[in-house]
């Protein structure tokens, strides 16, 4: 007999099946044994009744979070033991047969409950039995749902997904690069993409007009506690757009994601309203404002019209989004003159909702001369420019077309949608703010003989 899964059952009322999972709780009342059998799409009372004593023997034994394969017969329970607080809780299976297919220890915590009342160590070092909680499973269907929504609605309007190299370049973006030392080129080091953002627009130069991916990003930060040394972004880019065309592409997005996935949920404003950097800073003292009116409330808005540049702790300039990033048409003559510097404003939009930012993006500096203008400001001599994007310019060189794009942070916006305070919440295996697996025991040492391979000596800190 092949297994079915419990949420089936409702449909093979008199009918003999076999199901699958986990046992979740075993009780007695007189001689007969129940126990709550659950799996991925639901759970399913069993009755085990002495007559049958070789199944009823085995039922004895089991205990919490044992798998099993049970068959039987489904019949309705009693009327008195109804429980429409699951989909199955007028049914039940009566066993004629059990197989014990792994036994499992104690477990270090109950996974009933929202589980905040447990340590976040013990939960993400047993992350696996966490992830048994009914709160995490909906979490990472939910995510799954918003993650095909967006695809949908993305390849519907011509969006082609490319998947882009995750081994590159270390390149200045803004954070420090996760390195990977090259063993078979000793000495040189691949880089962990901070963001796809130099290959979504050299898809652009190669005509691949509108791109998207579900991106997977890496970047060394210092600890904080809501983020991730790697993350997840949904990241696009299009070409011969302005401004104005991406934002009228995101914020339907946003508001059809809403509608159709969340309709109980109702968001404060549409349009969104749109607050310059100016007015954010004077009004409320944050680049990224929680502008609800009530708490329940989904308050979007985008900021516009950012600084291109600022001082940073050496005094020197460094941008303040992206150094791809255009400046506003009135700019240009200043960023390409070097001039002003103070006042040139960007073309870079951010999305905030409730007081997070949750994507920004920007049109880019599709001519050489412009890109290059963005790092001599910063300070640049001609060699390293050359040497860290060389690249860029070289295919800048051979017909860019005018193009921008936004990346926003998935992980955020699934956490802000489900009501989570923390990101860890809808990540299947996170990280510590301090970037440590506490399941899999990593970052770790490796052996003397990979060390030699790659041509590497790690030398001891000094007592």
């Amino acid at each position: 007999m092949k297994r079915i899964w419990i949420k089936d059952t409702i449909k093979k009322k008199s009918e003999k099946v076999k199901v699958s999972g986990w046992i979740s709780s075993v009780r007695s009342h007189g001689k007969i044994i129940f126990a709550d059998l659950r799996d991925f799409s639901g759970s399913l009372q069993l009755v085990f009744v002495p007559s049958d004593k070789e199944t009823y023997e085995k039922a004895k034994r089991i205990r919490s979070e044992w798998v099993v394969e049970v068959g039987g017969k489904i019949s309705e329970r009693p009327e008195n033991m109804f429980n429409d607080k699951i989909e199955t809780g007028r049914i039940e299976l009566s066993a004629d047969n059990l197989n014990i297919l792994s036994e499992a220890e104690n477990i270090p915590f109950s996974i009933e409950g929202l589980g905040f009342d447990i340590s976040e160590e013990k939960r993400m070092k047993y992350r696996y039995i966490d992830l048994r909680r009914e709160r995490l499973k909906k979490n990472l269907i939910e995510r799954q749902k918003i993650i095909q929504f967006i695809r949908s609605y993305l390849q519907e309007r011509s969006f082609v997904e490319v998947e882009t190299p995750i081994i590159t370049k270390s390149t200045p973006e803004g954070a420090r690069d996760f390195v990977i030392p090259s063993r078979i080129q000793k000495g040189k080091f691949y880089a962990l993409p901070q963001s796809p953002q130099q290959y979504k627009q050299l898809l652009q130069v190669a005509g691949i007009e509108r791109y998207f991916q579900i991106a997977r990003c890496f970047r060394d930060e210092d600890p904080r506690a809501d983020r991730q040394a790697e993350f997840t972004q949904l990241d696009l880019e299009m070409s011969f757009v302005e401004q104005e065309d991406v934002i009228s592409l995101i914020e339907p997005l946003l508001i059809e994601l809403v509608k159709n996935l969340y309709p109980e949920k109702n968001i404060q404003e549409v349009p969104f309203p749109r607050i310059s950097y100016q007015e954010a800073m004077e009004k409320y003292k944050t680049d990224r404002p929680d502008l609800r009116k009530s708490p329940e409330n989904l308050a979007f808005c985008w900021v516009l019209d950012f600084p291109f540049f600022e001082k940073d702790e050496n005094k020197k300039w460094t941008f303040t989004h992206n150094p791809f990033s255009a400046p506003k048409p009135e700019f240009m003559e200043d960023l390409l003159g070097k001039r002003n510097i103070e006042k040139i404003l960007t073309t870079q939009y951010d999305v905030v909702l409730n007081g997070y930012e949750i994507g920004g993006g920007s049109i880019r500096n599709h001519k050489p001369e412009a890109l290059k203008a963005v790092f001599e400001i910063m300070g640049y001599k001609e060699s390293e420019i050359k040497d860290k994007f060389g690249h860029m310019l070289e295919a800048f060189a051979y017909g860019a077309p005018p193009h921008g794009g936004i990346a926003w942070g998935m992980d955020r916006l699934i956490a802000l949608l489900m009501g989570e305070q923390n990101i860890r919440e809808v990540i299947a295996f996170p990280k510590t703010g301090d970037s440590r697996d506490l399941m899999m025991g990593s970052p770790d040492e490796i052996s003397p003989k990979q060390l030699k391979e790659l041509g590497i000596k790690v030398e001891k800190k000094k007592k």
